[in-house]
């Protein structure tokens, strides 16, 4: 570095050496105590050169470390290195290693890719060309990502060659390292599972592609086997990972996102130690897991007009989709801004849901063991939005200090850990009560509906599709209908109101749309959209056209949707005309009739212990011509903390809530 590559120049100066521990390894320290007059640079470089000879001729007899030696000749197996690119691995381990032959490459300034080529070619004793081969985007060292050149720009020549991660170098010299020791940091074994293929039912069609596949890559050494699996956080993918891994009986090795000491690592470098790790295990029966692989493919930021790592690197990933030795599941929570011409080169592309509800039931049973009763287990696994993870930390947090808690308040703790999570992620916590509950007293007969209501139930138990519009004032029962329904036909409801659809974003209501009926499918759920009026009116008083794409992602979905759809609204004029005609059956929902009012209030005063009611009392709610089921309800509820004495009270307590109703139908303005 000194002599031939010219360095001589930036440590000698008229008036003395520019590094005196070079200068004292060098020997040369007789120069540092000299007065600058003395000081005579020409006398410094002919004992430099002369060192220089009498170092090249004693070449021979220096040899590595045998530590080093060791490694490299294990990782030249492994990956296939041939003796030009072994030895200027050593070299460059030696360099990010040895602080003072870092401190001489630096005297050799800002160096050019074309000029590193050249330098280490000279301080080698190595054909340029070998060494312009070996250093390319196509040698082994880069594919590998054991070595790889910053082409952007010049720097010194440390800042050109760079290792695997920061402790490779250190791991290289120190000791005796399997290919996982020496990944550490970068790439580490997976731990174990903590849920099996069953706990994934929900997602059977795609296992049952998925498990055979991979079986056969496996099996047969195909290269160019990728899957992407993406989710909302917490659904499981890492975990799914785990368990096919186990299911398959190999090793699964997972790319980190962050280094030892927590720092996140950037996309570049974790798609260095991916190829690394596929270079390294090649010849082992393993996986290989990408998680966050949003990390590469979309940390571009579009509004800026920068790109992402996968697209500033596109040649790069393509090779790497195309070619790798190790079958590997890239996992991620969002799609989203996943680049098409990426999308294609996977094998298999499919998302990983919140499991159903049966399913999160079973979770609860397996995690919660013992810390719930039925009715709190029923209550969270009916919450849509409950990740496995979030079950699982929650669990092992309380099961911890379940000694400390007890039996009630382990429950109550369960149930505020969940529902602070949810809540921090965007969801609704777990209801205090089950929002999806019939009233107790609940009775198709009394319910005013222009249709046989428990016939319509008779015929969609042998059809289980149809598509029903069930519409009327409010508190007629068109809710609690569509929550009876679905337990006469034996599967789960799924909810939506128009507030878990709509959206301030533009498309995404749409997107939210078709996830609702997409779950419904997945779930084999009777799907309930209250206030469908949100999303069906009528395209031609549309003012935004959102508005009109919201009521053709409805149209649309409803069309293809092949369960039972059940919209409600309390206004059926403006609805679109074309949704009207999607619809098999409307439903007008109305007022009770007279006799309904009575039988409902006699057997409420049954339900409160009253006495019977009397002809007065019977005749005053006959008269009350917009009473609804929803009222009696109301009533009840008011009952829980302000009771209701008899059953006049309760009657009085009706034609309050029937008051407003009419006050509010009264024209305002001037005589």
């Amino acid at each position: 570095m000194l002599v031939p590559l010219g360095g001589h120049r930036a440590f000698l100066s008229p008036s003395g050496l520019a590094d005196d521990a070079l200068a004292t390894t060098l020997g040369l320290e007789h120069w540092l105590d000299a007065d600058v007059e003395d000081f005579d640079p020409r006398a410094v470089l002919t004992e430099l050169r002369r060192m220089h000879k009498q170092a090249e001729q004693q070449a021979d007899k220096s040899a590595l470390p045998a530590c080093l030696r060791g490694n490299v000749e294990q990782l030249a197996e492994l990956v296939g290195l041939d003796e030009t690119e072994c030895r200027i691995l050593e070299f460059v381990i030696t360099l990010h290693n040895e602080r003072l032959l870092d401190d001489a490459a630096d005297l050799l300034g800002q160096l050019s890719s074309a000029k590193v080529q050249h330098v280490l070619s000279t301080i080698l004793g190595l054909p340029e060309t070998e060494v312009r081969a070996a250093l390319s985007t196509h040698g082994i060292l880069a594919q590998s990502g054991l070595v790889s050149v910053d082409r952007n720009g010049a720097s010194t020549l440390r800042g050109k060659l760079d290792l695997l991660s920061s402790d490779f170098a250190d791991l290289m010299v120190s000791s005796e390292a399997d290919p996982i020791d020496l990944l550490r940091g970068t790439v580490s074994a997976a731990g174990l599972a903590h849920l099996a293929l069953s706990d994934f039912r929900h997602i059977a069609p795609s296992l049952k592609l998925l498990q055979p596949y991979l079986e056969h890559a496996l099996e047969t050494g195909r290269h160019g086997v990728n899957i992407y699996l993406h989710g909302a956080p917490g659904t499981g993918k890492s975990q799914l990972a785990r368990a096919l891994a186990d299911e398959l009986g190999c090793e699964l090795f997972e790319v980190a996102s962050e280094d030892e000491e927590g720092d996140p690592v950037n996309g570049e470098r974790r798609l260095r130690a991916f190829r690394a790790a596929q270079s390294f295990f090649a010849q082992r029966k393993a996986l290989i897991v990408f998680d966050e692989a949003e990390d590469v493919f979309n940390d571009g930021n579009l509004l800026s007009g920068r790109k992402s790592t996968a697209q500033l690197r596109k040649a790069w990933i393509n090779r790497i989709l195309e070619d790798n030795p190790v079958p590997t599941l890239w996992l991620s929570n969002d799609i989203e801004g996943l680049d098409p011409a990426f999308i294609r080169r996977f094998d298999m592309v499919f998302e990983l849901p919140v499991p159903p509800r049966r399913q999160r039931e079973r979770i609860l049973q397996e995690q919660c063991a013992g810390l719930l009763d039925a009715a709190s287990l029923a209550r969270i696994a009916d919450v849509d939005t409950l990740a496995p993870a979030i079950v699982t930390r929650a669990s092992t947090v309380v099961q911890a200090i379940r000694h400390t808690l007890g039996e009630a308040g382990s429950a109550a703790a369960l149930e505020h850990l969940i529902s602070n999570t949810l809540q921090a992620q965007g969801h609704r916590p777990i209801s205090r009560h089950d929002p999806n509950r019939l009233p107790e007293v609940y009775d198709p007969a009394f319910i005013h509906a222009d249709t046989d209501l428990a016939a319509i139930a008779r015929g969609l138990a042998g059809t289980h599709a149809g598509r029903l519009c069930l519409y009327g004032p409010p508190g007629t029962g068109k809710t609690a209908y569509a929550r009876w329904l679905a337990g006469q036909l034996g599967v789960p409801l799924l909810v939506r109101r128009a507030s878990d659809l709509m959206s301030k974003w533009v498309g995404e209501s749409e997107q939210q749309i078709a996830g609702a009926f997409r779950q419904a499918e997945q779930e084999g759920a009777l799907l309930l959209i209250d206030e469908v009026d949100s999303f069906l009116q009528d395209r031609r008083s549309a003012h935004a056209s959102w508005e009109v794409s919201m009521v053709n992602e409805m149209l649309t979905q409803m069309e293809a949707f092949c369960g039972v759809f059940v919209a409600s609204t309390n206004l059926m004029h403006g609805l679109d005309q074309a949704a009207l005609r999607r619809f098999d059956l409307k439903v007008k929902f109305d007022f009770l009739r007279p006799e309904q009012a009575q039988a409902l209030l006699q057997r409420h005063c049954r339900q409160l212990a009253f006495s019977v009611p009397q002809a007065a009392e019977l005749a005053r709610v006959a008269r009350l011509p917009q009473l609804t089921p929803g009222d009696f309800a109301a009533v009840l509820r008011q009952h829980r903390f302000h009771p209701l004495p008899s059953a006049a009270a309760l009657v009085t307590a009706l034609e309050a809530e029937c008051s407003l109703k009419d006050n509010a139908q009264k024209a305002i303005g001037f005589v």
